[in-house]
């Protein structure tokens, strides 16, 4: 038999299965629909025929009273319509005692005629007497006796309903258990019989992966002539000439390849391979699921196939290994790259290596795209619960400090001079509190991304004269000397003044901060290409070079410094800068630092240099 004859014949189980379950359902409804037709057709139409012989007696008693009290008034088609009733009624016994109930109305309904033609007979004046006398209890009577026929059939309706009911209650059991046990009967015998189609399969499978393992001596020895005995015959007919083709040298070179390949292959991240001038020589199974890579293919054109933020991240780190800079290596996760899949964004850190060829030469790269979607979760987790924690703390610490400038103010008596000291030092860790708070809540918009930026068209100088002025008292203070440099130029920039003034007064409190008294702290504009220079100039001890490069990094300190921060005002100072699309630096001797960053003009504009700067 053929492997579709089989298939076939394991569905036939289930097929019966349903056939049966078919065949009760039918004769379930088939009865169910019985027992309301007999209600309907036993006892419903007795009861309506009741009921309108109610009304037609009620429309027959009206029109006597109305004879009686001496209108000329008659109804022939309530009298026709009662006597179709009761017509229909005495065809339509079905219960005990509706018989005689039925004669019975027989009865009062031809006293009531007889009463009705004697009203009609006796004189005007007497036919009130008579109607009272006879036609009114004769009319009573005739409704007493067909509200019985309405009782006797409303009751058989109640009964034949509770039956009807006990046995759909009955008839669904039934149909249950039919149902399951067809299933069960339906579901083990196709079970049975596709064990017993797939027996094979599991046979040829297992070759399979013996040959995938590298066992080319396995063969899969099945009888038959089916189709799973053919592909078993053409799997052996394979892996006898695999064999033959392992014994040659080239086949020894296929095989390092193929081992490299699983070596890749078994990396749960993204491994792609480079040509120096492009091409993409391998891919793994990860970029093949997560970036859409075609494994069988390489090439240049499989560039294309690649994200438009990973194809981006390719580029940068070509030109990193080709410009001799040796392996590329992220600094942190603020370098991971958003990449849009189907199961949403994931993050991943690139890493590149240089291949390097026989004479030392490179040839390709190879990049590793670790994912760090978890960790980068964890560090928004982070960030928000430490923001959140900051925007807690910022109400009691404002009311702290309320109340220590007030008990320093004197506002609640008079202090000693040991109290106004304690006063005096808790004041200030208030303010190196609130400016940490600060720090903290602006790391964490820059960090969501929900900084926002409202730049304008605003001059160099009105820039720094304004964070000079913030900073005067406290430079006067600490006996520093703070000025605008002579050779300060002014000229347009774009920027948003209310951010700039924060990065200038972070950077001149750092001045300010390392600056020993008498020391000196300038500060200028200057025209470098075509964009702003704003340089911070101290005379203190100066920066160790080997800090420089950390000197922007968040929490990062120059260890030795005093106290006074925690390491974020320089990383906010950067991130603000980048978002006007500047740069920022540092440049530090023994005889002084310079804390500098580039401002573009307007777009649009290239603005001349305005008169130079005197004030100081």
């Amino acid at each position: 038999m053929s492997l579709r004859g089989k298939l076939l014949l394991a569905q036939l189980p289930l097929a019966f299965s349903l056939l049966v379950v078919a065949v009760v359902s039918r004769r379930t409804v088939t009865a169910l629909d019985h027992n309301a037709q007999e209600i309907l057709q036993d006892n419903y139409q007795s009861v309506l025929a009741a009921q309108r012989m109610r009304d037609s007696a009620d429309a027959l008693g009206r029109a006597a009273l109305a004879k009686a009290l001496g209108h000329d008034v008659d109804d022939p088609v309530a009298r026709a319509s009662f006597a179709h009733e009761l017509q229909f009624q005495e065809g339509n016994i079905t219960e005990p005692g509706e018989r005689e109930m039925t004669a019975r109305v027989r009865a009062d309904w031809d006293r009531f005629s007889a009463s009705q033609q004697h009203l009609q007979e006796v004189l005007a004046e007497a036919r009130l007497g008579a109607y009272l006398a006879e036609l009114q209890p004769a009319l009573l009577a005739l409704e007493r006796s067909t509200a019985e026929i309405v009782t006797i059939n409303q009751k058989a309706m109640v009964a034949k309903s509770e039956r009807a009911r006990e046995r759909a209650e009955r008839m669904s059991g039934v149909m249950m258990a039919v149902t399951v046990a067809a299933f069960l009967l339906g579901l083990l015998s196709s079970l049975y019989l596709t064990n017993r189609l797939t027996r094979p399969l599991s046979v040829l499978a297992q070759a399979v992966r013996r040959l995938g393992q590298g066992d080319l001596d396995a063969r899969a020895r099945l009888p038959g002539k089916d189709e799973v005995a053919e592909v078993a015959n053409e799997l052996n007919t394979m892996a006898a000439r695999l064999g033959e083709y392992r014994s040659s040298s080239l086949g020894e070179l296929l095989q390092a390849q193929q081992s490299s390949q699983a070596a890749i292959d078994s990396l749960p991240d993204p491994v792609l391979v480079f040509q120096l001038g492009g091409g993409l020589l391998s891919a793994n199974r990860a970029s093949a699921t997560l970036f859409g890579v075609d494994t069988d293919t390489v090439g240049e054109a499989m560039l294309s196939a690649l994200p438009s933020e990973v194809r981006r991240s390719v580029d940068k780190m070509r030109q990193h290994i080709a410009a001799g800079k040796g392996a590329y290596v992220p600094k942190g996760l603020e370098e991971a790259i958003p990449v849009p899949l189907r199961d949403g964004t994931q993050y991943f850190l690139a890493r590149a290596n240089p291949v390097v060829g026989e004479q030392g030469q490179v040839t390709g790269l190879t990049l590793l795209f670790q994912d760090v979607t978890r960790l980068r979760r964890f560090d928004e987790l982070k960030t928000d619960l430490v923001a959140t924690v900051a925007h807690e703390f910022r109400t009691p610490l404002t009311s702290l400090r309320m109340a220590i400038h007030l008990c320093v103010a004197g506002a609640a008596g008079e202090l000693t001079d040991k109290q106004a000291e304690l006063l005096f030092a808790a004041r200030d860790d208030c303010e190196r509190l609130q400016a940490l708070v600060d720090d903290i809540l602006d790391l964490s918009r820059i960090q969501s991304g929900r900084i926002e930026l409202h730049p304008r068209v605003v001059g160099a100088t009105s820039l720094i004269v304004a964070a000079v002025d913030e900073h005067a008292q406290l430079a006067r203070d600490r006996g520093i000397e703070l000025r605008i440099d002579a050779t300060s130029v002014d000229r347009q920039v774009s920027a948003d003044p209310e951010r700039m003034d924060l990065v200038l007064s972070n950077l001149l409190s750092n001045a300010i901060r390392h600056t020993p008294t008498g020391g000196t702290i300038e500060v200028r504009a200057l025209i470098e290409a075509d964009a702003v220079r704003f340089e911070i100039t101290d005379s203190g001890a100066g920066i160790a070079q080997e800090h420089l490069p950390r000197l922007f990094e968040r929490f990062y300190r120059v260890p030795g410094t005093p106290k006074g921060g925690v390491g974020l005002g320089l990383f906010i100072c950067k991130e603000i800068v980048e978002a006007h699309n500047g740069r920022i630096g540092v440049n530090s001797t023994p005889e002084g630092t310079t804390f500098w960053f580039l401002l573009p003009p307007p777009a649009g504009q290239t603005n001349p240099v305005a008169p130079t700067v005197t004030r100081q």
